[in-house]
């Protein structure tokens, strides 16, 4: 898995995924029938997708049952959506502000959509600022420990 983050799924995959992660481990048809019912494609045109995401390293063969085989996800959801929104901030020079300037414009982020932000930005603060004393004790203990040893070894 170390190496998810670099897979690059199209549009299509990213619909197959969405329709696998929930089910965490499927067959081809399975899959198929967890897609949109208005829009489902033919079953060979999803086993194709997902034998590509098979040689993408994004999902894996776990078991075959009778002539099926049983897909599970090796991208995480998370890993996929970072690797969109990193592409997506990249169009965008990099910045987050010019991507949010226009969502603003364009009517797509909202007031309150903003306020959903501040709370999870001040609620991931809280959880950081709760582990940063863990961390530093963690570190001082470290240093105090190596300064034993030294200690230990000029006495020797």
């Amino acid at each position: 898995m170390a190496k998810e983050s670099n897979i690059k799924l199209t549009r299509f995959e990213m619909e197959i995924m969405e329709a696998l992660w929930p089910l965490e481990s499927a067959s081809v048809r399975e899959i198929q029938e967890q897609l949109p019912e208005r829009k489902r494609p033919a079953y060979t045109t999803v086993q194709t997708i997902v034998y590509r995401l098979e040689e993408k390293g994004a999902v894996r063969r776990v078991k075959k049952i009778g002539n099926a085989h049983i897909f599970e996800p090796v991208v995480t959801r998370k890993a996929a959506v970072r690797r969109l929104v990193d592409e997506l901030l990249d169009f965008f020079g990099g910045s987050p502000r010019t991507l949010m300037a226009q969502l603003v414009e364009t009517g797509r982020l909202t007031l309150d959509d903003l306020r959903e932000v501040e709370e999870t930005m001040a609620s991931a603060g809280e959880e950081e600022a709760a582990a940063k004393p863990a961390a530093e004790e963690k570190t001082r203990r470290k240093a105090q420990s190596s300064r034993a040893s030294r200690e230990r070894r000029r006495t020797r």
